[in-house]
């Protein structure tokens, strides 16, 4: 995927006031779901504030300074509005020690125990992230070293604890994360999200959540391919919590226009529609729709958003919506959405080609035996729009040759380029300059014996030079067969004249 670029480095980009209304009134919506989206964490974490470190221990033991001690031990035992003009009062040293502590100490118990009081600590006022950006610029540090050290831990807790501490300062800082560091963290969420056995996904997820929320961050997620992971991670083991956050996170995507014009050719509709199809949970379906709505209305580009819909039908979003507005729904916003998506794909069905609905199939990669593949007239009508912007069905049916694995799609796509050269007069000559050739005559020997013979046949329409020449010869070969068993005798000219038009 090209890179796509966000508009800004040092300030967050202000979104339009009804995407950002949107958003955090979809987050609201479901905060007590936000707290079972980190419920492993959170239970963990209740358990940990039933511990206290010996901290006159680390003291004794020079592992930590008097400083640290002092701050420590006195924050242990504020409560509410004196804990409150306790760090007004020393934010400074609040930064330093905690970072003092969570950096030098090894015990993962008592990294624990820190990672919780600053994560508590935020929660009550996210303003005091701007304790540690200050403390760091005095020190003249990234404020993000020492928090990033902490991901390569081996402990659970710890690692995923300092991934929603990280976050919440990403989106709460006046400044924003960028360059490596940004980078490398959502790289390492992308990485959690694929990690088989992964006990705190939901937390991964949130994090995903509140970090797409602002735009620069959407463009840098993307560039790392992260949408396909998102995708990847349905096909395992999510259940309709995880959906919900998973969708939830390409809803924010879809904000950004440049971005929600990139999905139509990565199976977002498709994998959206199967979640849908499936699930009977409102709040998953609700934000499923209000995605699909999106990738209607953001792409500039009206083509693409044409595609979009086209797919939708093709994914049986219609039928889908059918079913549910049937139903009784009292959430007018819900309503809405279903309405809008109806009225958008019935418009699309009406003035649909099939030409239009083959090369959204392809552009999907999602081919399947759909009536168009074996339609003589499909073929008849369509084959010279193969060779229109400079043969681009052409070249994304050969690289799903070269790249696909599913067997149903690469007999799919070795028929179209057999039906593209029997039909088109110099579509061998075509084929052999993209290298389709070579990729059809590879699936030979592939393993699927229905893809062995999909491959042959299309070989075989490939190798031969004149379609229309061989269908002549074969009428005239037929004509003289008829012939030789309807006259007995044959005089000698006409023998030599039967030759000589053979050798023809």
């Amino acid at each position: 995927m090209n890179e796509l670029n966000g508009k800004g480095n040092a300030e967050k980009t202000s979104l339009p006031l009804d995407n950002v209304q949107a958003i955090q009134e979809e987050m609201d919506r479901h905060a007590v779901d936000m707290i079972m989206a980190t419920s492993k964490l959170y239970m963990e974490s209740l358990e940990v504030k039933t511990c206290r470190p010996n901290w006159r221990s680390y003291l004794q033991s020079s592992m930590i300074t008097q400083e640290d001690f002092n701050f420590i031990t006195a924050y242990e035992t504020v409560k509410g509005e004196e804990k409150r003009a306790f760090l007004e009062n020393n934010k400074l040293q609040c930064a330093r020690t905690f970072v003092s502590l969570m950096s030098n100490i090894s015990k993962d118990q008592t990294v624990r125990c820190v990672l919780t009081m600053i994560d508590d600590m935020i929660q009550e006022d996210r303003s005091r992230v701007e304790m540690f950006i200050s403390y760091a610029r005095k020190e003249k540090q990234s404020v993000w070293t020492p928090f990033l050290a902490l991901l390569t831990r081996a402990d659970g807790f710890v690692i995923n604890q300092v991934s929603l501490i990280i976050t919440k300062m990403a989106c709460c800082g006046v400044d924003l994360m960028d360059g490596a560091d940004l980078t490398y963290f959502l790289t390492w969420l992308k990485d959690r999200l694929r990690t088989p056995g992964n006990e705190y996904i939901h937390t991964t997820a949130r994090c995903l959540q509140m970090l797409l929320r602002i735009e620069e961050y959407r463009f840098a997620f993307v560039n790392i391919d992260g949408i396909s992971t998102i995708l990847s991670t349905f096909a395992g083991r999510a259940n309709f919590q995880l959906q919900y956050q998973l969708i939830f996170c390409i809803w924010c995507l879809t904000f950004s226009p440049d971005i929600a014009e990139k999905m139509h050719r990565l199976g977002v509709i498709s994998t959206i529609a199967e979640v849908v199809s499936e699930t009977s949970k409102e709040k998953v379906i609700r934000i499923a729709l209000a995605t699909l709505r999106n990738l209607l209305e953001k792409p500039e580009d009206a083509s693409i958003a044409r595609e979009n819909a086209i797919q939708m039908v093709q994914c049986k979003i219609t039928k889908t919506l059918d079913l549910l507005m049937s139903k009784t729904v009292d959430d007018q916003e819900f309503t809405e959405d279903m309405e809008f998506l109806a009225d958008r794909l019935q418009s699309s069905v009406q003035d649909l080609s099939s030409f239009d609905e083959y090369l959204t199939e392809v552009k999907s990669g999602r081919l399947q035996w759909s009536p168009v593949h074996k339609s003589e007239k499909f073929w008849k009508e369509n084959t010279q729009r193969f060779n229109e912007k400079n043969f681009e069905v052409l070249k994304i049916l050969i690289k799903v040759l070269e790249v696909g694995n599913d067997p149903l799609i690469l007999c799919v796509a070795a028929h179209d380029l057999g039906e593209y050269v029997r039909h088109y007069p110099r579509g061998k000559t075509v084929i052999e300059q993209l290298n389709g050739k070579t990729m059809v005559m590879r699936l030979l020997t592939h393993e699927d014996p229905n893809v062995r013979y999909h491959a042959l046949l299309s070989v075989q329409k490939i190798m031969v030079h004149n379609w229309e020449y061989l269908g002549k010869q074969l009428e005239k070969e037929n004509q003289e067969n008829k012939q030789k068993l309807t006259a007995p005798n044959r005089s000698k000219p006409l023998e030599a004249n039967t030759a000589t038009e053979t050798k023809m």
